[in-house]
């Protein structure tokens, strides 16, 4: 049953989804497709308002990662002032970066997803929670907690608010760090390292109970999309918009953010609100590919901090360089939440982290701009046109949860395939899709699974169209 859903400007994507499986005569999944109810208003009502509003308009497109849009958006007005920000700009910018990184995998991992793990993907939903998971694991719930509010805490430190700070402003940011926001950071370094690698111990030992997920959540030979680093490393901030094949192969760079649409293009499709990106020079819908932490760990030769490179160590002895299954966003997610806050803790110790040599100042100096970071769940990308006058005359926003969505579609067709009963529905089974589109961790409300339910609707049809039966979990 669907309803309609008013976007509220603190949202990216606000709604359900539907899924819809089609079956054949003999009562054979044929098809099967996941559809997002979207509103993509900011790129509209941004219309005329003056450049350097971007920024902080933008961190609201999302409650949940509006880190991420501030810093592709400021990259875009840095873009359009033709400047280059101070050193220490962009370290303290990386840094509330990673700390984003941190906080929203620690939610997407220990609150939406190891209840799953934990009770099992045909476990009492009841139970099945973040309420299930405090009250017969509460040190394992902990450290979900304290991992998100290390994040928070350092934005909050950094921004002056933990929710849709306006402190990366086009230039640089508005305020220097100060010694005793450092000193609070660094305290805080040994526990949360701690607590994550605690994580992902418990992942690589849970991994091994869910072979038929493994096997069957969007595990399928696509192209990985992601930043690297000139070095080859992990990158979030800056660095070379890559694409490899199947094999984790580079096919193609993107040196210019300018050229992204060299590379990319966007389709769309009936079923579904939600653009689908895809790799240019392959086509349509050939040029899937995936973002995010399982992309980011193919592409780079390694993290480049301890902790981090010695259990990519373990992912690659166990998986190979480019593990197919989707199931591994996971363990992907738990490497990056490392590397965070040990990149963190290196960019504080830096010895001119302190300086107020944080912005630099000119009027716009070009018409376009372009500002390509990652967010948690992937490559995001931000292109403004302005007047001769810095007042916005257009936006396109390419986000991370979009150029998921070929292969979101692609893993729910391939779960309804391998566990729906043609002839009748069962909880486990709407589960199961439920998990494939949280291994993507798309920024959806569909998502949510704190509560143990997930506003989706799933329709089981005949070969004539007829619905046969109906599974709905509502809000």
């Amino acid at each position: 049953m669907n309803r309609t859903i008013t976007i509220e400007g603190v949202t990216r994507i606000e709604g359900h989804a539907r899924i819809t499986i089609q079956l054949d005569e003999a009562g054979h999944v044929s098809d099967a497709q996941f559809h997002v109810t979207q509103f993509r208003g900011f790129e509209k009502f941004v219309e005329g308002r003056p450049l350097t509003e971007m920024p902080g308009i933008m961190a609201r497109i999302c409650g949940i990662c509006p880190v991420s849009h501030l810093m592709a958006s400021s990259k875009a007005c840095d873009d359009l002032l033709a400047v280059e920000i101070p050193a220490n700009a962009a370290r303290l910018r990386r840094i509330m970066n990673l700390a984003q990184i941190v906080q929203s995998h620690a939610l997407s991992f220990f609150h939406l997803s190891s209840p799953d793990l934990i009770f099992g993907m045909d476990g009492n939903p009841t139970k099945r929670n973040i309420f299930g998971l405090i009250d017969e694991h509460p040190e394992f719930a902990r450290d979900g907690i304290m991992l998100r509010k290390f994040g928070q805490d350092v934005i909050g430190m950094l921004g002056g608010k933990k929710i849709h700070p306006a402190w990366t402003v086009p230039g640089g940011v508005n305020a220097p760090l100060s010694a005793e926001h450092r000193d609070q950071i660094l305290a805080m370094i040994p526990d949360a390292i701690t607590r994550a690698l605690r994580a992902v111990e418990y992942f690589q030992h849970v991994r091994d109970c869910y072979p038929a997920e493994v096997d069957a959540f969007a595990n399928f030979p696509t192209l990985f999309a992601g930043l690297i680093s000139a070095d080859g490393l992990l990158e979030h901030y800056d660095g070379t918009l890559q694409f490899a094949d199947e094999h984790g192969s580079p096919i193609a760079q993107l040196r210019q953010p300018h050229d992204y649409a060299s590379l990319i293009a966007e389709g769309v499709e009936k079923h579904s609100f939600l653009k689908s990106p895809y790799f240019k020079p392959r086509g349509y819908p050939d040029g899937i590919y995936r973002v995010g932490p399982l992309a980011r760990l193919v592409l780079a030769e390694g993290c480049g901090t301890p902790h981090a490179d010695e259990e990519l160590g373990v992912f690659r002895s166990r998986l190979g360089r480019a593990p197919q299954s989707s199931f591994h966003y996971h363990w992907a997610r738990l490497i990056e939440i490392i590397y965070g806050i040990e990149m963190i803790q290196r960019l504080l110790e830096h010895p001119d982290i302190l300086s107020d040599h944080i912005r630099a100042y000119a009027r716009p100096n070009r018409l376009e701009g372009v500002g390509i970071s990652e967010a948690p769940r992937g490559t995001l990308i931000h292109h403004y046109r302005i007047d001769e006058n810095g007042l916005m005359r257009w936006a396109n926003l390419i986000i991370a949860t979009g150029n998921n969505n070929l292969a979101m579609n692609r893993g729910v067709l391939q779960a309804a395939k391998r566990f729906v009963d043609g002839n009748h529905l069962q909880e486990g089974m709407l589960n199961r899709v439920e998990a494939v589109i949280r291994c993507f961790d798309p920024c959806l409300s569909c998502s949510t699974h704190a509560l143990g339910q997930m506003p989706l609707r799933v329709e089981l049809l005949t070969a004539d169209g007829e619905v046969c039966d109906v599974l709905q979990r509502d809000d």
